[in-house]
């Protein structure tokens, strides 16, 4: 259960690599966020079992006693491809920022492991992540037809390529 806090009274998130101990917390995330979430065992695995596997999460830091997780994001690395295959932020940090300072993030941490083009599956519905996505010059480049299966609704693909030094530097100078 999220500790309940007002999150304008925070600073800025911090990131760093998901822990075994983070699952319930991120599961908890991934739960409100997603009508179709990952069981905890998938986190898990990702964790213990799958090498090409980059998970971060966000905090937030209300007092110097007690660190909150805030948010997620798994990525598959594959050679120089990554695929953001799941990214969320608790309900109650969306609309501040958290959210794209957590995919610059993860695209960062996946630039520096060699990644030169991301993609990623969001629903042809959720407008207000896809917009996100092309704030960070994500392209719609496909589509996957009943892809959800809670309601048979498409998977927008979308891409990113060309990530390196230019596009880092590109990206420190987008304002969150």
């Amino acid at each position: 259960m999220m500790h309940p806090i007002n999150p304008g009274e925070i600073d800025e998130p911090r990131f760093r690599l998901m822990k075994l101990s983070d699952i319930p917390r991120v599961h908890e995330i991934d739960t409100l966020s997603f009508s179709l979430p990952w069981p905890e065992k998938s986190f898990i695995f990702e964790l213990t079992e799958n090498p090409s596997t980059l998970a971060l999460v966000a905090e937030v830091i209300p007092n110097e006693a007690e660190s909150i997780l805030v948010g997620m994001s798994v990525v598959w690395i594959i050679i120089d491809e990554a695929h953001i295959a799941t990214i969320a932020m608790h309900p109650d940090f969306r609309g501040k920022g958290y959210g794209k300072r957590l995919l610059a993030q993860t695209l960062r941490q996946s630039i520096h492991r060699g990644v030169h083009l991301a993609t990623l599956e969001v629903r042809e519905g959720n407008q207000v992540a896809q917009q996100m996505y092309c704030s960070f010059g994500f392209k719609i480049t496909g589509r996957r037809e009943h892809y959800y299966r809670d309601n048979n609704e498409d998977a927008v693909v979308m891409t990113v390529s060309r990530l390196g030094p230019g596009y880092l530097a590109w990206m420190d100078k987008l304002e969150f």
